[in-house]
C-alpha cells in the first residue's frame, strides 16, 4: 500500500504540487490523504481541490489558545488515517502528540543547525545567509520535534553561495534542491529505511 500523507501548508502550495507531480510520475509511492492550511486564502487549498484531495483550513484565530488549535488540527489529521505528516511551509507552531513522534517531516532552506530558529523561514533565511558571508548553504529534510527547526536530520545537500547572489537567486537554487530531497526522504520513509538512533537517522 502506498504511504498516506497529510500535507500542512500556509501559502501557495509549491511543495504540495511537487509531491503530487512526483506521485503522478510514479517516483513517489504515496498518496495525499488530506491538505490542511493555516490560511483560508492559501492557493495550496486550490491545488488540493484541483486534484480531488480532501482539504480544509484551520486557523489559529478560530481558537482561544495554541492548545485548542493543535487539538483541532490533530483531530482533523486523525480522521484521515495518515502515515506521515509533511510540513510544506506551515507557519504555525505544532505540539506533537505521542503517536506522531517521528512521523512528521519538514524541509528547511539551510544546512541545519545553521540559520534556523524562530523567525527563520523563507527569505529571512536567504538574507541571513548572504549577510553572514557564508560560501555554502543548502537544504535539510528532518523529522520534526517540539523545537523550531530541530529533530533528527534525514537528508542534507549543499548549495554554493555565489558572489553576485541575491535572496531571489539563492532561493531558486535552494528550492530546486528541496524539490529533490523532500520526495526522496518521504520515499525512504515509505520503504521503512529510516531508523532513528538517538539523534541520528540511519538509512538502510
Amino acid at each position: 500500500m502506498p504511504l498516506k500523507l497529510a500535507v500542512l501548508l500556509s501559502g501557495s502550495g509549491t511543495t504540495l504540487q511537487n509531491l503530487i507531480d512526483r506521485i503522478e510520475a510514479g517516483e513517489l509511492s504515496a498518496t495525499v490523504g488530506c491538505v490542511i492550511s493555516s490560511q483560508p486564502s492559501a492557493y495550496g487549498l486550490e491545488r488540493a481541490k484541483q486534484h480531488g484531495i480532501p482539504h480544509t483550513a484551520i486557523t489559529r484565530k478560530q481558537f482561544p489558545d495554541g492548545k485548542a488549535f493543535n487539538c483541532a488540527l490533530w483531530q482533523e489529521i486523525a480522521g484521515h488515517n495518515v502515515d506521515l505528516v509533511a510540513l510544506a511551509g506551515f507557519m504555525c507552531r505544532l505540539e506533537i502528540p505521542k503517536d506522531f513522534e517521528n512521523r512528521i517531516m519538514n524541509v528547511h532552506p539551510a544546512l541545519l543547525p545553521a540559520f534556523c530558529g524562530k523567525g527563520m523561514y523563507g527569505h529571512h533565511v536567504y538574507e541571513a545567509v548572504l549577510a553572514s558571508g557564508a560560501k555554502i548553504t543548502g537544504a535539510t529534510v528532518h523529522f520534526v520535534d517540539n523545537e523550531y527547526d530541530h529533530g533528527p536530520i534525514i537528508l542534507q545537500a549543499a548549495v554554493p553561495v555565489l558572489d553576485d547572489d541575491t535572496p531571489d537567486t539563492l532561493a531558486a537554487r535552494v528550492q530546486a534542491k528541496e524539490r529533490e530531497l523532500y520526495p526522496r526522504a518521504i520515499q525512504l520513509f515509505a520503504e521503512n529505511r529510516l531508523h532513528i538512533e538517538k539523534s541520528r537517522v540511519r538509512i538502510t
